[in-house]
């Protein structure tokens, strides 16, 4: 199986790397030029938390500047496509080039790892029946240059098909299924099959919409966040109206979804969101497929977000200030 990774952030970085290592067939696909020479040359540098590294080398291409070719090895039949790309970026003609991809081989399967909802029913607009999975990971990683990227946490990789993939059984969608997972192994990931990955795609979402928000809008790490009472009050108002829409929209109540938000706050003490980090990089955000998306899940089912809505307008204020 052929592994094709769009998306040179962090996560695609980290996973390229450690596929490539593993001895899996890998191409990374990066938005830029530069960035695909310089890895072509000089590789991936992979740190653990401890800071040792190793660089890893593997062909890698620019996203829309390569003839779509596949890669050059004994099996042209499967593909998984693994998407790193943030849902800013999940727009038509990233859709255009996806089709491209998705032609090279027989068959090909779409793994999503955006944060946030709405991406997956816009891709399986635009790709037609290729198989897409949604994945939910609590692994996170840093990108300090455009080549190098440092683990920030372990975790695990859930998987699942979305919702509205044909539930009729299929032998060849099971196979590929067994043979990702394996790959993943193979690489030091632990991914595993999930039934509930909506649900889990909500718990993420919950999470997201307060902490990603939030850092940004107070300019303090994951870890710093909850340490002001004032903060805190905040942090309980927009986390219990977020639980409340999502259970309205089908999300099962863990019982402990606050506690959930403390205990990522602590475990990702000294992250910088990737929400305040496009605010102090003066990019666009994903406010609107996080808490822009609860506003208008509240909005389906009757329900009022004003919590959602107003730091989604704050945050949208602070895009593309320096």
């Amino acid at each position: 199986m052929h592994i094709e990774i769009v998306g040179g952030g962090a996560i695609g970085l980290w996973v390229a790397a450690n596929l490539a290592s593993a001895g899996e067939s890998v191409r990374l696909w990066t938005r830029t030029e530069r960035q695909s020479l310089l890895i072509k040359d000089a590789g991936i540098l992979l740190r653990d938390t401890a800071g040792s590294g190793r660089t890893v080398y593997l062909p890698c291409e620019r996203m829309g500047g390569h003839s779509y070719t596949a890669l050059e090895s004994g099996d042209t039949e499967e593909c998984l496509i693994i998407l790193a790309v943030k849902q800013t970026a999940i727009q038509d003609e990233l859709i255009q080039q996806l089709q491209l991809l998705t032609r090279i081989y027989r068959h090909t399967s779409i793994l999503c790892l955006q944060n946030g909802i709405g991406h997956l029913e816009k891709l399986a607009a635009g790709l037609g029946d290729v198989p897409i999975y949604a994945a939910v990971t609590t692994m996170g990683a840093k990108r300090e240059d455009e080549r190098t990227v440092r683990l920030a946490g372990a975790g695990e990789l859930w998987i699942g098909e979305r919702a509205e993939n044909d539930p009729v059984f299929d032998e060849k969608r099971a196979k590929s299924q067994k043979k990702f997972l394996l790959s993943l192994q193979k690489a030091g990931f632990q991914p595993f099959l999930s039934n509930e990955i909506n649900n889990r795609i909500f718990h993420k979402l919950l999470i997201n919409a307060v902490i990603n928000p939030l850092t940004a809008l107070f300019d303090v790490t994951n870890g710093e966040l909850p340490k002001q009472e004032r903060r805190v009050h905040i942090m309980r108002a927009l986390h219990n109206e977020t639980l409340d829409i999502l259970k309205r929209a089908g999300m099962q109540d863990p019982g402990d979804s606050w506690e959930g938000v403390l205990e990522v706050c602590a475990r990702t003490s000294a992250n910088i969101s990737s929400m305040l980090a496009d605010v102090r990089g003066g990019r666009e955000t994903e406010i609107r497929a996080i808490n822009g998306a609860v506003a208008e899940l509240a909005a389906a089912h009757g329900l009022k977000a004003p919590m959602n809505e107003a730091v989604t307008a704050i945050v949208e204020s602070f895009e593309g200030m320096q």
